[in-house]
């Protein structure tokens, strides 16, 4: 492992993507636990202009970056395509990763990745930053506290106009994760739907719980799931993508009444960050993390699969593990 943990956490970014200029980098400036130590680019003056903004070092090239030995971490904002074959590449030159969602577009390369970070003793950490907001865990407290009875069933959906950025699974892989929040990890595919622009997914925990997701590209916005149980709903909106200064309501029905829950505004980006730095620096158990890559890969491929059988097969897919 190069360098020492036992201070901030020094960080290389690999691509000066438009999310890292916008909500990660100026994050890192809330977050004791990490040092903005350089920024990479594969055009000079861009890396320059970003490094002038945040007050780091600019560096061409990320092969550049990598050999730096004044580098503990990388956080990787490049396009999906290319998450994979930097993640490796930056774990085989010794640095931990927090890389973008989705990391990888299938099962396979997701197990490729873990099993080198594994090798090297390194955290690959994939960046779903929303779960790091407050918001969820209140609403997690109250599903435990039995605030709507029994869990039945849980929807989620995530969609952006034509014009976003990332491609259909960069959308879809939010309500999964959210899914796994709530549901755990041993989902059950039921079926699945998929367009050009957009897509749908019926899951079921071995519980009997349903989750009903929907996610797309060229759609009215759409930010929320919602949780319904024996007694009651539980249902929140601008679940993914959170605005620090953004105060979120959780709204919560049961009895025939309505009650607004009003929760603290949260730094979701800074939070996902001081995760990632703090189990660095503590030498946390980097297992989780690895196995939480290869279930939302297995997860999704399992999704992309009942998508591509005909409506009438589709009631074989069966767990994925």
């Amino acid at each position: 492992m190069t360098g020492t943990t036992a201070g901030p956490l020094r960080l290389g970014v690999l691509g000066c993507a438009d999310i890292a200029r916008r909500r990660m980098l100026p994050s890192l400036a809330h977050q004791p636990l990490v040092r903005l130590v350089a920024v990479a680019s594969r055009d000079g003056g861009k890396a320059e202009r970003y490094a002038a903004e945040f007050g780091c070092a600019a560096v061409t090239g990320y092969d550049a970056l990598l050999a730096r030995d004044d580098i503990d971490a990388v956080y990787l904002p490049l396009p999906s395509a290319l998450h994979v074959g930097w993640s490796v590449r930056a774990l085989e030159a010794g640095k931990h990763v927090l890389c973008e969602k989705p990391f990888a577009p299938d099962a396979a390369q997701a197990r490729t990745a873990v099993r080198v970070a594994r090798k090297r003793g390194l955290l690959l950490m994939e960046s779903f930053m929303f779960l790091h907001h407050g918001q969820h865990a209140a609403v997690r407290r109250l599903v435990a506290d039995g605030a709507i009875g029994e869990l039945r069933s849980f929807t989620a959906e995530f969609g952006v106009p034509r014009l976003a950025s990332g491609d259909l699974w960069d959308v879809g892989a939010y309500p999964v994760r959210a899914a796994r929040l709530f549901l755990g990890d041993e989902l059950t595919v039921l079926g699945a739907q998929s367009g050009d622009t957009h897509g749908a997914a019926l899951l079921c925990s071995p519980g009997g719980v349903t989750a009903q997701l929907a996610y797309g590209r060229g759609h009215a916005y759409r930010n929320h799931y919602a949780l319904w149980g024996s007694e009651g709903r539980i249902s929140l909106h601008r679940a993914y993508s959170t605005p620090d200064d953004y105060v979120p309501v959780v709204r919560l029905e049961r009895g025939g009444a309505h009650e607004p829950l009003t929760l603290p505004a949260d730094r979701q980006f800074t939070n996902v960050a001081g995760e990632f730095a703090r189990a660095v620096i503590e030498r946390a158990d980097f297992e989780p993390y690895a196995a939480s890559i290869l279930r939302q890969a297995e997860l999704v491929e399992a999704i992309g699969a009942s998508a591509s059988r005909p409506l009438d097969q589709t009631h074989d897919v069966g767990r994925t593990r």
